[in-house]
């Protein structure tokens, strides 16, 4: 690795300061330091020599130091050797000068030499000869035994390393050395290590030298003269294998020495070749306990250098050895054969006869690990070709016993370890059948091997499930002898011959392979295969059918090419396969024989196999064209009387015989009425009962009759059905159901069961003849037997077949003629509903099961159950020709699909599923919008099942129809509902409903809104959104088209109004369908619901806001509105229609509808009709709110126009004003007030002043302040008031005018809020004008204000005290004294009111005060007047007393003005004024001077402050007294008696 420039000046600084730290005697961190030098040092290019020398140097001290711990000794030894790698002189020369003559060295200082020549050999061989002679003084000096095992450890290392330059020195940089002096010094210390040490070695010592041995005697051997003794030293190493420990070591040395004798080509003695093989056998067969692995592999290395040198002699020593009966012995024999041959070593091939031989002697040895060792050297040697064509066959045969063994092993009786043994077993046949799987049949040697020997294992039924890789053995020789065949002159095809092994016969061939190849449609291979040897096979079944087969064979291989088919399919293929080619044959005898070979297949198979099932078939197929009819008979007769033999007796007879009627039905009806005649059933079931055979009951006989209808030929069936059939199975099931003679109503399972299968095949083959004029006159008998059983079966349970069967068997009997009525469908029908669906749920049921065997067969009725519920009801409905027919039948299920138990809903919904859906043809005028309906929301339902069945249920109505729609996108959001997310459902469902609307009939959206409003009464949550949805989706589509329903739609809906109202989400929908229907036809919703009465109920009031919501329909819908009311007010008189017209307009805008582009005309008919309505008795109690219709409706979108025209357009505004300017001058009072009000908030916008016509509404307003009516008094006032803010110009101009009119509304004393309005519209008014202005008119306003500061009105006194402050500026030289004596005259008020119960009052009076003051001349008051200022009031009394003290200093009169006025005040309606003017007399009275105190009325005042004594509040009493002791005290003060 190369460092870059800062890289290495920061190593180098970390290597120095490392160095530093190995200088400290400190011991403990040495470790970690020696390991970070170790790792540094190996990862390093180049290190500065003086580093280096640094570390060699330290390094070397510590591994000598004896004080060192061993590990940090061995650490320091391992950064010396790495230091090499940068200067190996130096460190060999620091070693070596450790390393003396004569002189025991330390031991980690020959461990480094030792490592040195290992690691560094190429710089070490020169400085071998001074290292070995050195060493050689030293031996005899070595007495400790860890020093001897030093020593040796250094031997085996210089070996290898001089072995290494022995064998390789032309690959070394220096000119050849002798090498013969190194290996006569290696020599010299080995012997003595042998001769002195090895006699008395420890275990550990001896270790050592095991581990030098074999480095050594190699290195030996390839001098002659050191040959001798070397080879003599290999029994001493034999002789160490005693230990686990060692063993491996042992045989490492041992493969060292075969390594080097192969090398050097040198034979070992016989004697010592044969002690070899006897130890390294024990090695690697080892037993009680099992080798070593290593050690194991090591003795296998060795055996495969022995089969290289010695391979005849070895394969001696095997055959030898196979032959004792030890197991171990020989397993570890095979094992290494296996190797051997795997190796595919040149020199063993001469001895393949040898090695099959050898295994050939044990293949008698019934050991499951000898069995499996035996089948893996098999598969290796046929892998490797090792199979001999004359001796091969065996081997072969070998494999095949194996597989089939197993099944003759696990029979024979084991008293103990069965288990083990079965699974030893089924180890030994999984290792024979995957010899056969990868058994190659075109290895050389091998196709003669196999040809034609490998057909033997076809048809014996214990090799069943080899015949996989049996089959694939087949073809491939076939294949490749036909590729021969046809590329070679003269033909070389495989001919079956005649030799020691029994080959089977065409017949068992056949036979074998049909019944086989039926499991071909479940995706077997072995079924495939067999079909497809079946292919290559014509000339050897029969040379006839060479070409049918050519022919047939390919078609019938196409089906199976990457997929399952049906097996009733694929069964009904291989079966006419086998009828053609018996009609190709056409040979009475061969037919016969495979009638026998069928027959003894029988014990092959599992009676419930589908292999077993298609036997009975293709026997009875085979009988069918045996043109044999004495043989036929003599067939049948022997299955009816010994039907045992057929394994399942009632299935295999059924079969047989029902395929034989196909061409003898003759024969099998005549042969069964014999059979019945001569059986009498009771007495031979008794026999069979004593003898231990089974033999056919009458149930069975009532089976075969079912069979024999289902395939005789139909030309002959009808003729003969009723006669020889139905009226048998008839007369065996009453029979059946006889007690002592009597007919009972039989319970037995078996005998319902028989007796429904037998009918239900009856029903099929007359339904297959074709027939449309044959009247099955037992059909309505028939029909009532099934519904009688299924009557009989319990409500609560689900544990037989008989509902299942009976409904497929009524579906049947239902088609056939006569056809039944209506009322019977129906009847039949519903019975069948009544006994399905209310069945508890499938987890209740599968509860009744004690095994989970029994819950699937539960689980399994079930689905049949319903399955054939939903066709019995698809057949009953289609079959028919009449829609009202179809749908009364449909009509059954509908409680159930809206049942409130999900179970029940789910199973109608399935049931609904399969009658909706699968190519149906329906009645021409067939109605589905009642069905979409009903159906469609329930793609929203809670279960998945329910929701995948309502999708297709309801695309499935639209195929009904004929209307083809997006199939494969449909498919796909159909998948999509399998989710459970509710969001994601209704998202799916909405998009159905978007695809399928448009295609709905017209004429039968009222029928699907009628469903849809019923499902939002009545549906869960989810459904009822799903109602919704769809409902509006459906009317957005089609609404357009519905002028002819839309009042018969509207009626509905209405209907179904107070119902949904419980329902909040439901009621929204209908809503919002009212607003869908009224997006396209509004004028006609809008008269419809202007007919409701009024007042207008809650329900169309809710209609008219849902209406107002849509933004794109409320604008119609307003203007739809005043169009209306524009009729209604045509003569001027309101009457109910044009109110209800308000009503609704008060609705609609009260949801915040725009009303921007109509206001103008909205505006002036809603004035107008306020106008028309005024006086008059409303038909509705709340219409004081319509009066303010237009608040709400612009209150969110717009402010209201007569108050922030700047915010609007005030274009809008100028054509109100001129509609509305008549309304001034009308003779109607009424509506001169309405156009006045309205008129006066105009007066104040400038920009109407600008561009509108005020000037006349000027003067209309001054003639209107004169008016009688004081409300228009009042507007007129306010709008004058208003001209000061919208055109303060025309303030001036007209200021007399506007002051008088103004003025007359002050001496209005009985309305106050004339008054007010005048007061206010003053206030705006003066503060436009100057004094010279208002001069005329100046003490008129000051002394009709100042009577309204003690009004009861708080408007009225603050506006009044607001005006009486805007005068003091408008005084001038003329009014000012005036004024200043209007001003002590108020002065009590002001100081009173400044605790008014009103505090914008109490503000006013401070500010007055601040104002008026100056005309006082007592400025010096101000200092007082500061404290209102402050955030916390000061306290009346001490405001008081402190006001007054600096009055009188100032002016006794004022003081005494207060007294004089104060009286007054003492009899205020206001508790707080009582009390402020009680507090204010006793600061008065307190700062009076004598003079004035004897001026005092003090009877008078007495008595009304004694009087105060009793005021109901308090405050008022406390100021009493006080104001009276404070007059006491200033009477005393001034010697006046009281």
């Amino acid at each position: 690795m190369t460092l870059s420039t800062e890289e290495s000046i920061e190593m180098f600084g970390d290597i120095n300061l490392t160095l530093g730290m190995l200088n400290k005697e400190d011991i403990v961190n040495k470790e970690d330091i020696y390991s970070h030098l170790t790792s540094v040092i190996q990862n390093t290019d180049i290190l500065d020599d003086a580093i280096v020398q640094r570390l060699i140097y330290y390094a070397s001290k510590d591994m000598r130091d004896n004080n060192m711990l061993r590990e940090i000794r061995m650490l320091a030894g391992e950064v010396l050797v790495s230091l090499a790698a940068h200067d190996f002189n130096s460190v060999m020369y620091e070693v070596q000068s450790n390393f003396r003559i004569l002189e025991l060295p330390n031991e980690f200082v020959v461990l480094a030499l030792a490592e040195l020549a290992t690691s560094y050999v190429s710089q070490s061989i020169p400085f071998m000869m001074m290292t070995l002679l050195t060493m050689q003084t030293m031996l005899r000096l070595a007495e400790d035994e860890r020093m001897k095992e030093t020593f040796c450890i250094a031997l085996e290392k210089f070996s290898k390393a001089i072995y290494k330059y022995v064998n390789h020195w032309r690959d070394f940089p220096y000119p050849r050395l002798d090498a013969n002096r190194l290996s006569d010094k290696i020599f010299m210390l080995f012997r003595y290590i042998m001769e002195k040490w090895a006699p008395l070695a420890s275990p550990m010592q001896t270790l050592s030298i095991v581990k030098a041995h074999g480095p050594t005697v190699s290195l030996l051997l390839h001098r002659e003269d050191f040959r001798g003794y070397a080879l003599g030293q290999v029994p001493w190493l034999l002789n160490q294998y005693k230990d686990k420990e060692i063993d491996f070591h042992v045989t490492q040395s041992l493969k060292q020495i075969l390594t080097a004798a192969v090398l050097y080509d040198i034979g070992l003695p016989r004697s010592l070749r044969r002690s070899i093989f006897i130890n390294l056998l024990q090695q690697t067969c080892r037993a009680p306990e099992p080798p070593v692995k290593e050690n194991e592999m090591e003795a296998s290395s060795c055996f495969l250098i022995l089969a290289h040198s010695n391979p005849g002699e070895l394969m001696e020593f095997f055959d030898e050895q196979i032959r004792s009966n030890n197991e171990a012995i020989r397993m570890g024999i095979l094992t290494l054969l296996r190797l051997a041959v795997n190796a595919d070593e040149p020199r063993l091939r001469d001895h393949i006869i040898s090695i099959e031989r050898t295994v050939r002697i044990v293949m008698g040895d019934l050991s499951t690990k000898v069995r499996n060792s035996v089948l893996l050297l098999i598969q290796t040697m046929c892998e490797k070709s090792y199979i001999e064509a004359r001796e091969g066959w065996p081997l072969i045969d070998y494999v095949f016993s194996q597989f089939a063994m197993f099944n003759r092993n696990l029979e024979k009786p084991v008293k103990t370890n069965f288990h083990e043994n079965e699974k030893e077993e089924e180890f030994v046949r999984e290792t024979s059948l995957e010899v056969l799987k990868t058994l190659d049949p075109l290895v050389i040697g091998m196709p003669q091997v196999l040809w034609p020997r490998i057909l033997t294992f076809v048809v014996p039924a214990e090799y069943t499930e080899a015949l996989e890789p049996l089959f694939s053995i087949i073809r491939i020789l076939i294949m490749a002898e036909e590729k021969k065949k046809h590329s070679a002159k003269e033909s070389t095809a495989l001919v079956i011959s005649t030799g020691a092994v029994k080959l089977p016969s065409p017949q068992q061939l056949l036979a074998r392979l049909l019944v086989i190849s039926m499991p071909a449609s479940l995706g077997e291979l072995r079924g495939a295969g067999a079909i497809g040897l079946l292919k290559l096979l014509p000339e050897i079944i029969h040379p006839k059918l060479v070409d049918l087969w050519k022919t047939r064979l390919p078609e019938l291989l196409q089906p199976l090419e990457g997929k399952n088919i049906s097996t009733v399919l694929w069964e009904t293929m291989l079966l006419q396969l086998l009828k053609e080619s018996l009609r190709k044959i056409s040979d009475v005898a061969w037919t016969i024989q495979l009638t026998q070979d069928f027959k003894q297949q029988m014990g092959s198979y599992s009676n419930t196999s589908i292999e077993k099932k298609f036997l009975w078939k293709a026997l009875g197929t085979t009988l069918a064209s045996c043109q044999d009819s004495d043989f036929v008979n003599s067939q049948i007769k022997e299955f009816l009387t010994a039907p045992n033999q057929l394994g399942d007796q009632r299935q295999g007879i059924t079969s047989i015989l029902g395929y034989c009627a196909e061409n003898h039905l003759d024969i099998v009806l005549k042969v069964l009425k014999t059979f019945q005649n001569q059986e009498k059933f009771f007495m031979n079931r008794c026999k069979s009962l004593f003898s231990g055979k089974k033999s056919l009951t009458k149930t069975d006989v009532m089976v075969i009759y079912g069979a024999v209808a289902l395939h005789a030929p139909k030309k002959q069936l009808l003729s003969r059905l009723n006669q020889d059939i139905v009226s048998q199975v008839l007369f065996l099931h009453g029979q059946c159901s006889q007690v002592l003679g009597m007919s009972v109503m039989n319970k037995d399972m078996d005998l319902q069961m028989s007796f429904t299968r037998s009918i239900t095949e009856i029903g099929i083959a007359v339904q297959d003849a074709g027939d449309q004029g044959f009247q099955f006159s037992y059909k309505e008998m028939l029909i009532g037997y099934m519904l009688d059983f299924i009557r009989g079966e319990p409500l609560d349970s689900l544990a037989s077949p008989i509902r299942w069967k009976a409904l497929i068997a009524i579906r049947y009997l239902s088609k056939l003629k006569p056809q039944l009525s209506l009322q019977d469908h129906l009847n039949i029908l519903e019975e069948n509903i009544r006994r399905l669906l209310p069945l508890p749920p499938l987890e209740n049921l599968k509860s009744e099961g004690q095994t989970d065997k029994d819950k699937e067969h539960i689980q399994f009725l079930y689905e049949r159950s319903m399955d054939a519920l939903g066709k019995l009801l698809k057949t009953m409905m289609w079959d028919n020709v009449n829609a009202e027919d179809c749908q009364e039948m449909f009509n059954l299920l509908r409680m159930w699909l809206v049942s409130q138990k999900e179970w029940e809903r789910e199973r109608a919904f399935q049931i609904t599923a399969k009658v909706l859906t699968n190519d149906i043809e329906a009645p021409e005028n067939f109605k589905i919008g009642s069905l979409l309906g009903l159906l469609a929301p329930h793609s929203c339902d809670t279960l998945p099942t329910i929701r995948q069945a309502a999708a297709s249920s309801t695309i499935g109505l639209f195929y009904i129809k004929g209307i083809h729609l997006e199939v494969e996108r449909l498919q796909g959001l159909q998948e999509g509902l399998e989710s459970d997310d509710v969001q994601v459902q209704i998202k799916i469902s909405s998009k159905i409903a978007k695809i399928v609307s448009k295609f709905i009939p017209n004429e039968e959206i009222l029928m699907f809104l009628e469903e849809m409003l019923d499902g939002l009464e009545s549906l869960n949550p989810t459904c009822t959104k799903a109602c919704g949805i769809w409902m509006i989706t459906v009317l957005k589509e089609q609404g357009a088209a519905l002028e002819d329903q839309l009042l018969e739609i509207l009626g509905t809906i209405y209907h179904h109004m107070p119902v949904l109202r419980q329902k909040e989400e439901s009621f929204q929908f209908m809503l919002e369908a009212i607003s869908q229907i009224a997006s396209f036809h509004m004028d006609i919703v809008v008269v419809n619901l202007l007919q409701k009465p009024l007042p207008f109920d809650r329900d169309t009031k809710t209609l008219w806001k849902a209406l107002a919501e849509k933004p794109a329909s409320s604008g119609k819908l307003l203007q739809a509105l005043i169009d209306k009311l524009e009729t209604e007010l045509e003569d001027d008189i309101a009457r109910v229609e044009a109110i209800s017209v308000a009503c609704a307009m008060y609705e609609v805008i009260s949801m915040g509808t725009s009303v921007t582009g109509l206001y103008p005309e909205l505006f002036t008919l809603l004035l107008k009709l306020v106008s028309c309505t005024l006086g008059q008795k409303m038909p509705t109690s709340p219409w004081s709110r319509r009066r303010h219709v237009m608040q709400q409706g612009e209150q969110q979108q717009i402010p209201d126009p007569c108050r922030s025209v700047a915010v609007w357009q005030h274009g809008v505004i100028l054509d109100i004003m001129e509609q509305l300017l008549s309304s001034l001058t009308s003779s109607s009072e009424n509506y001169r007030i309405t156009g006045t009000a309205f008129f006066s908030e105009l007066m104040k916008e400038p920009i109407l002043w600008k561009h509108g016509n005020l000037r006349d509404v000027l003067i209309l307003m001054d003639q209107s302040a004169w008016d009688s009516n004081a409300t228009l008094r009042q507007m007129a006032i306010r709008g004058l008031g208003n001209t000061a803010s919208g055109a303060p110009h025309k303030v001036k101009k007209h200021k007399q005018l506007m002051l008088e009119s103004i003025i007359k509304g002050l001496y209005h004393l009985a309305r106050t809020e004339v008054v007010c309005e005048s007061l206010k519209a003053l206030k705006k008014i003066l503060e436009l004008l100057t004094d010279r202005d208002v001069s005329f008119y100046f003490k008129e306003i000051v002394l009709q204000t100042r009577t309204f500061f003690e009004d009861e009105q708080d408007d009225v006194r603050l506006t009044a005290i607001f005006l009486f402050e805007d005068l003091a500026s408008l005084t001038g030289r003329r009014w000012k004294i005036f004024f200043a004596e209007e001003v002590k005259k108020s002065l009590i008020s002001f100081l009173l009111h400044l605790w008014d119960p009103n505090p914008k009052i109490g503000v006013a009076c401070r500010d007055v005060l601040m104002v008026c003051i100056p005309f006082l001349g007592l400025q010096e008051l101000y200092g007082v007047l500061d404290h209102l200022l402050d955030q916390d009031l000061p306290r009346a009394r001490d405001f008081y007393r402190q006001f007054c003290v600096k009055l009188a200093k100032k002016n006794q009169e004022i003081l005494w003005i207060l007294h004089t006025h104060s009286f007054t005040f003492f009899t205020s309606s206001w508790e707080v004024i009582r009390s402020a003017a009680v507090k204010l007399t006793d600061a008065v009275v307190l700062n009076l001077t004598s003079q004035y105190v004897e001026l005092l009325d003090r009877e008078q005042l007495t008595t009304r402050l004694q009087a105060l004594r009793q005021d109901p509040c308090v405050s008022v009493q406390r100021a009493a007294e006080a104001a009276l002791q404070t007059l006491l005290r200033r009477c005393k003060e001034t010697s006046i008696p009281l």
